[in-house]
């Protein structure tokens, strides 16, 4: 794998509800393209939504935005098991990614890379509630089960996008990284969660993908570099301290082949203060600190810009301005 240095690409999320309109942002933006989640076009392409077509007891309502888990029809776990198998693949329809189908029917290209991303599976089970409002994650057989349907999820989608790409990157999103420990998640394990993430990973790798991370706080960053993926996709605006005193790590992590992908455009209310200068200004110095550590031969070729999060919050103004910074970043340092 040899991504060229500085190269872009986005988190997932835009502000669009004309997805043949996202497409075209994210073709005309970003070196690796990546198909675009549009959560405001339907509930259904939420973070946890998004990726539950396929589980087992899962209800969802559009109208009044709610999903959650109801096991009083005990033959749908008979049929997920059934069906299943290690090499399963089960697909996301376009009910539930409308930019996705929308890109595959528009792709006229082969891309060295294509990007695509998945919900990961503590953000997952630790987003999906039953009827009683128990956690997902703390049901044993259904934190499995969702497991294995993440995995099916991401082989399907490599084989889909295989088909027009040479690399096929995706990204776990897990921005449930930065509140395990918090109260509300004591009873999460952190070897079983280094776990899930672990075997998340390795499932992409095995498909033939890339595999990445995506965390847009603060988390156990030595767990995370040693769980097996390749790129690690870090607020680099809002957080960049929390990795850099981990250093030997990140320095292990790069010298093993491993890439950071760099978050610094904020996707906050902060972008709206920000400028070109002052977010060039920032990345230089922050480059600058870590090279104190880390050689900066090893930093510089190993450097992928990113928003420090999905812009599917934003409005469409500052999605563009959000962009736009990325590409005058990657002009300037490349």
């Amino acid at each position: 794998m040899l991504i060229q240095p500085f190269s872009t690409t986005g988190i997932g999320s835009l502000p669009y509800t004309n997805p043949e309109e996202a497409c075209r942002i994210v073709l005309e933006t970003f070196d690796i393209p990546f198909w675009p989640q549009l959560p405001r076009l339907s509930f259904r392409e939420w973070m946890i939504p998004q990726y539950s077509e396929g589980m087992p007891y899962v209800r969802i309502n559009t109208e009044k935005e709610t999903i959650y888990i109801d096991k009083s029809r005990s033959d749908e776990l008979d049929r997920f098991y059934e069906n299943y198998n290690d090499d399963s693949r089960i697909a996301i329809s376009e009910d539930y990614a409308k930019g996705l189908h929308t890109f595959l029917r528009t792709i006229r290209k082969r891309f060295q890379f294509f990007k695509g991303q998945v919900t990961g599976p503590l953000t997952f089970t630790l987003g999906l509630k039953d009827r009683d409002g128990r956690l997902v994650y703390f049901d044993e057989e259904l934190r499995e089960i969702s497991l294995m349907l993440l995995k099916a999820k991401i082989r399907w989608q490599i084989d889909v996008l295989k088909q027009f790409a040479d690399n096929v990157i995706i990204f776990i999103d897990e921005p449930i990284l930065s509140a395990l420990g918090s109260t509300a998640y004591l009873g999460v394990n952190p070897d079983d969660a280094a776990r899930l993430i672990r075997e998340t990973s390795d499932a992409v790798k095995e498909a033939g993908g890339i595999s990445g991370i995506h965390c847009c706080g603060n988390a156990d960053w030595p767990s995370v570099l040693k769980s097996g993926i390749d790129i690690l996709n870090f607020d680099a605006y809002g957080y960049f301290d929390t990795l850099a005193m981990y250093y030997s790590d990140v320095n292990r992590f790069l010298e093993n082949g491993g890439y950071l992908a760099w978050g610094i455009v904020p996707t906050t209310d902060a972008i709206r203060n920000e400028s070109y200068y002052s977010i060039k200004k920032q990345l230089s110095l922050k480059i600058e600190e870590l090279s104190k550590s880390i050689p900066s031969s090893l930093i510089l070729s190993k450097i992928i810009l990113t928003p420090s999060c999905g812009t599917g919050s934003r409005s469409i103004e500052e999605a563009l301005k959000i962009f736009q910074l990325l590409i005058r970043l990657k002009e300037a340092f490349s």
